[in-house]
C-alpha cells in the first residue's frame, strides 16, 4: 500500500489530480510491472476510486479534528480489507501519521520515500525522529542524500538505506526534425532549460556560462521552460544587456507538461544549474527522451547520469566550467547519442527498473520486520489488520 499524507488544498478531483500529480501514478504502476498488488491511498479533500494501470487509487478524507489520514475510519477500514504486506509512505515530514500508521499495523514495515525533503528544523527534530524511528527503511535517489540526516543524528542507526530514483517518466524519443517543426526550437547546439527561475536552480550561473560558450559554439539557442520565476526580472536584465545573450535567449515561460516532451525531442542538450535536488523530473524526462544532460555535480544528478555515463557534470556555481561543459557535449554528439542516453535511461530510470528496485525494497524489508517484532516480543494492538 502506497500511501500520500499530502493533502491538495484546491480539491481537484481524482482524474484532475492524477493528471497533475503525475509521478504518484508513474511510481504505483511502476512498482505493479514487476508483479506487486499495488494499492494507492491519496489524503484528498474530493474522496473518490480510480484504477489506472492495473493500481487502484483510493482518495479518502482525512480524519477531521486531527487532519490526520490514517486515523480516519475509511483508511483503517481499507487497511483491515487489503492486510499490505508494505506500507509505502510518500514523503519524510509526517512523522504523526507515520506513527498512527504503526500504531495500527505494528507488524507492517515502513518505506519512507523522500521527495526533496531537508532536514528539519530544531524545534521539530524530537517528533521526526521517533516517525523515523518507526521506519524500517527510507530511500533516496542518492544514498549521499542521507548523509544530512545521519549527522543530526535523525536516522536510527539500525534503518536500511536504499538507493532509488524519486520517479521514472513515460516520454519517449522521436523525430527530432519533426519536433523541431513543431515547437520552433532551432540551434546549433539548441539547448533546453526546464526549471523554476530561482536561486538553487541557478539560471544566471546557467547565463554565464551560456555566454560562456558563445565564441565557440556561435550557433547555440537557449530555450527556457519556467513556472515560478522570482528571478525573472533578474535574468531579463542578464539578457538584455549582453549581446551574445539577446538573441540566443528564449523565455517560454509555463509550457504545458504534455508539450515538454516534444520540446526535449527537438533539443541537443539539457542544462540545469541546480544547487539541491531531491530528484529530478525534469532530468529523468529529459533522459527519457535521450536528451544528453549538461547538469550540476550534485548527488542526485550524479546518479541520474550514472556518475556521467551519458552527459557532462559540472560544479555548481562555475560559469566557466559549464560554459567549458557545453562545449564538450555539443562536441560528443553523434546520431547515436540518443540511442544511448536512453539505453541508460532503460537500464537504471524506466518504469521497468524503478519497479524492481522498488519491489526489492519490499522483499528485503518484510523479513527483516518480523524478526525485530519476534526479538521484541508480543505486540498488542486490538485494531490491527489480520
Amino acid at each position: 500500500m502506497q500511501i500520500s499524507f499530502f493533502v491538495d488544498e484546491r480539491r481537484r478531483p481524482p482524474e484532475t489530480l492524477l493528471r497533475d500529480w503525475y509521478s504518484l501514478e508513474d511510481v504505483a504502476a511502476a512498482v505493479a510491472s514487476a508483479g506487486v498488488r499495488v494499492t494507492v491511498v491519496q489524503a484528498s479533500l474530493s474522496p473518490g476510486a480510480i484504477t489506472r494501470r492495473g493500481v487502484e487509487f483510493v482518495f479518502i478524507e482525512p480524519e477531521p479534528s486531527s487532519g490526520t489520514l490514517a486515523l480516519s475510519k475509511a483508511f483503517r477500514s481499507l487497511v483491515r480489507e487489503r492486510a499490505p504486506d508494505v506500507f509505502h509512505v510518500h514523503g519524510l515530514g509526517f512523522a504523526p501519521s507515520v506513527l498512527a500508521l504503526r500504531e495500527l499495523a505494528p507488524h507492517v514495515p515502513i518505506l519512507l520515500q523522500d521527495h526533496a525533503s531537508g532536514p528539519p528544523g530544531f524545534w521539530h527534530r524530537a517528533t521526526w525522529r521517533r516517525g523515523a524511528a518507526a521506519a524500517a527503511g527510507i530511500s533516496f535517489c542518492a544514498r549521499a542524500q542521507a548523509q544530512p540526516f545521519v549527522q543530526r543524528g535523525l536516522l536510527p542507526p539500525d534503518v536500511r538505506v536504499f538507493e532509488i530514483p524519486e520517479s521514472t517518466s513515460t516520454f519517449m524519443p522521436g523525430d527530432a526534425a519533426a519536433a523541431r517543426v513543431e515547437t520552433g526550437l532551432h540551434g546549433d547546439p539548441s539547448v533546453l532549460w526546464v526549471g523554476t527561475l530561482d536561486r538553487n536552480k541557478d539560471p544566471l550561473t546557467v547565463l554565464e556560462g551560456v555566454a560562456a560558450a558563445v565564441p565557440y559554439l556561435p550557433g547555440l539557442q537557449l530555450w527556457c521552460c519556467f513556472g515560478s520565476a522570482p528571478l525573472l526580472s533578474d535574468v531579463q536584465s542578464r539578457i538584455d544587456r549582453d549581446a551574445a545573450l539577446r538573441d540566443r535567449v528564449h523565455l517560454l515561460g509555463r509550457v504545458p507538461h504534455e508539450q515538454i516532451e516534444t520540446l526535449m525531442r527537438a533539443a541537443d542538450l539539457f542544462v540545469l544549474g541546480s544547487h539541491r535536488e531531491g530528484s529530478c523530473f525534469s532530468l529523468i524526462e529529459a533522459l527519457a527522451t535521450g536528451l544528453t544532460p549538461v547538469v550540476t555535480d550534485i548527488p542526485s544528478l550524479r546518479v541520474l547520469s550514472g556518475n556521467g555515463a551519458v552527459g557532462v557534470l559540472w560544479p555548481c556555481g562555475d560559469s566557466q566550467a559549464l560554459g567549458l561543459a557545453l562545449r564538450s557535449a555539443a562536441a560528443a554528439l553523434q546520431s547515436r547519442t540518443r540511442t544511448e542516453v536512453r539505453a541508460h535511461f532503460d537500464e537504471h530510470l524506466s518504469s521497468v527498473a524503478i519497479g524492481k528496485k522498488f519491489a526489492a525494497a519490499y522483499r528485503e524489508l518484510i523479513p527483516a520486520r518480523a524478526r525485530a517484532l519476534a526479538a521484541a516480543g508480543p505486540v498488542q494492538c486490538g485494531d490491527r489488520p489480520p
